[in-house]
């Protein structure tokens, strides 16, 4: 049949199984809006106060349901405000397709009005992108990129549309998805290799990654741990991939990891590192991290092997293939020891925030209390700085997808777009997304959507007027000079979240925590929580710049 670009865009998202996209319309996207229009009944499209909100919501709606994300922007500057949230997906390895308009065909490469090289721009942070000149190919170019995003390391890909493509006619004919390429598989002496590894272990120790989320390995995980009898740690990304309630987890391993993780990198006689990168925020110092066991490491893309620290052995393919491979070789072992160790440890260094009153608000008890209030059911979103790293502290995340954070590229004012995203994919489920005072400003427009759409994302601000991760630098490493991290706002949170027609409640004190959060939960709308604490709660352990993962500073 004949269908317009704009139609066949729209028929090709339905074949992709994509039920919402998140955009901001503009000139260049007209003949595409048209078509949400028409498509409106099949497709439901939320506008984002701006672009950068509607990426961080397609990135929110992928990290929580592994479905693709999908944001929608015009030329220009609608485009070019895309490129922080495709950049934060692109870093850690969310499947996103980002499509943008541009200026008629005739127009390109003359400095047109609103015309910009977005397909240039985004080259480096794209795991593909596209130009779409000629209308045949605009239905295989949407396949392709949703396939590109979906499979093997996943990753944002962005299709730029001409406006005279999408008011184009060409027949349309339908076709299910492009079927997944098979991956990479390890050779069979690969595992022989890793099984004798294995065997000859007696202090073995798994260090998980995004990647065990993103290959959806949990269970396969959770298994090898136990035939492997080994404590398992996690990585920002990995955040519910293993049952945090389970005696086997020990924590963050890494900058703001617990001492258990550090003591256990220290003792053991084998890591194993399941779909990880080995981030420089858990190395902290490449040349002092596991220096003295050997390292197997599982990892779908081969550029990330020996890129930050050389490992032993390297095991190429899907993390949920591999592992399930080695569980059905491995023969139960028993390290009892070293498991009673690891317990002596978890025992000796809790993670503790201790209050200098009676009434002072401490972060580990609201987060302990929000945990205990959701059953650890709730998707908890983080903004970017010390409240990110108390969040994967300090709530128990025992499912995946639970825990939603930019952890590559570090985006301030990623939280609350996409906790807008999360909660449109997960109507029956609570979404709170955690920020800090600072990161709130950057976004906090986006407070505008979700009362429009009544989107019943609650908004807990960790309100401590200073930019906080930054301030305990300036302390520790800069002799207390605190150049422009102390904020001094006079910015009143109750009345600017009335001012878009959205609920506000205070914690000022540590008695109103439970009552608020009861307050919160309750209700089934956005909701802002103005949460005072004091400027001096830091994010311990830490470990220092140039420092190693084995030493951290537990107090300060």
């Amino acid at each position: 049949m004949q269908l317009t670009g704009a139609q066949i865009l729209m028929e090709c998202l339905l074949e992709q199984g994509v039920d919402t996209v998140f955009g901001y319309p503009g000139g260049a996207v007209l003949n595409i809006y048209d078509a949400i229009y028409e498509y409106r009944n099949k497709i439901n499209h939320i506008r984002t106060a701006h672009e950068q909100g509607a990426a961080h919501a397609a990135d929110g709606y992928a990290r929580s349901t592994g479905k693709t994300g999908v944001c929608i922007a015009t030329s220009g500057p609608g485009a070019t405000n895309l490129v922080t949230g495709i950049a934060t997906a692109y870093m850690d390895s969310v499947p996103m397709v980002a499509i943008t308009g541009n200026v008629s065909r005739d127009l390109l490469g003359l400095d047109s009005f609103q015309e910009v090289d977005i397909t240039g721009i985004t080259m480096p942070i794209t795991k593909h992108n596209y130009l779409v000149k000629n209308i045949e190919d605009l239905a295989d170019t949407i396949r392709k990129a949703f396939l590109i995003a979906g499979t093997g390391r996943k990753g944002p890909v962005l299709v730029d549309i001409p406006k005279d493509v999408t008011a184009q006619k060409y027949e349309y004919t339908p076709k299910t998805p492009f079927p997944a390429p098979r991956g990479d598989f390890p050779y069979a002496e690969r595992f022989e290799q890793a099984l004798e590894m294995l065997r000859k272990s007696e202090k073995p120790f798994i260090y998980s990654g995004g990647g065990v989320i993103a290959a959806e390995a949990y269970g396969e995980l959770k298994k090898f741990a136990e035939l492997l009898d080994a404590p398992v740690s996690s990585s920002l990304m990995c955040q519910g991939g293993y049952d945090q309630t389970d005696p086997r987890y020990i924590g963050m391993l890494g900058m703001h990891g617990t001492n258990t993780a550090a003591l256990a990198i220290k003792n053991c006689d084998l890591l194993i590192a399941v779909g990880t990168r080995f981030s420089d925020r858990v190395l902290c110092n490449a040349n002092l991290f596991a220096q003295h066991c050997p390292i197997i490491q599982i990892e779908i893309d081969t550029a990330e092997f020996n890129k930050n620290i050389d490992v032993d052995l390297k095991m190429k393919g899907d993390a949920k293939e591999i592992l399930a491979h080695l569980n059905g070789m491995l023969p139960q072992r028993q390290h009892k020891l070293w498991m009673e160790e690891i317990a002596e440890w978890k025992a000796l260094y809790p993670l503790v925030q201790e209050a200098t009153s009676e009434e002072e608000v401490m972060p580990q008890e609201v987060l302990e209390t929000l945990d205990r209030l959701t059953n650890s059911e709730a998707i908890l979103v983080t903004e970017v700085g010390q409240h990110q790293m108390w969040t994967a502290q300090f709530y128990r995340f025992r499912t995946p997808r639970h825990f939603v954070s930019s952890g590559g590229l570090g985006t301030m004012g990623f939280g609350l777009g996409a906790a807008i995203g999360a909660q449109v994919a997960n109507p029956d489920k609570r979404v709170v997304n955690i920020a800090g005072d600072g990161s709130f400003h950057m976004n906090c427009n986006e407070l505008s959507t979700a009362a429009q759409y009544n989107i019943p994302v609650i908004e807990l601000i960790f309100n401590n007027q200073v930019l906080g991760m930054v301030r305990q630098w300036q302390k520790l490493f800069y002799g207390g000079r605190f150049s422009q991290t102390t904020l001094d706002r006079t910015t009143n949170y109750e009345m600017l979240a009335q001012a878009f027609g959205i609920k506000a409640f205070t914690i000022s004190r540590r008695s109103e925590i439970e009552p608020v959060l009861k307050q919160a939960l309750a209700l089934h709308e956005p909701v802002v929580i103005n949460c005072h604490i004091n400027p001096d709660v830091n994010v311990l352990p830490m470990v220092p710049a140039g420092g190693s993962v084995e030493n951290p500073i537990l107090e300060m």
